[in-house]
């Protein structure tokens, strides 16, 4: 049997910072609002492996299953206000 988990905890973010410091999976993010702004999502601290390229995000969910091995961390360009959901 296969469990799928679609909850998660929020983090929200305006500027470069953890989402978790504990082993876990990231199910996506929502983007608040954006002018812009860029996202990279590392596995790790800021010098992390990157998980994704730069990403441009519209406004509205954005699902990004990934297993996240030393925490998470997303690195912010621009003005982006976004909520990650961690697992």
């Amino acid at each position: 049997m296969t469990t799928v988990v679609e909850s998660g905890a929020p983090k929200n973010l305006t500027a470069s910072g953890v989402v978790s410091l504990s082993p876990g999976a990231l199910l996506g993010f929502y983007v608040n609002s954006t002018s812009s702004g860029t996202i990279v999502i590392r596995d790790g601290g800021a010098s992390g492996t990157a998980l994704s390229g730069t990403i441009t995000p519209a406004v509205g969910f954005h699902r990004f299953p990934a297993a996240c091995a030393s925490g998470c961390y997303a690195t912010i360009g621009a003005t982006i206000n976004v909520t990650f959901f961690y697992q």
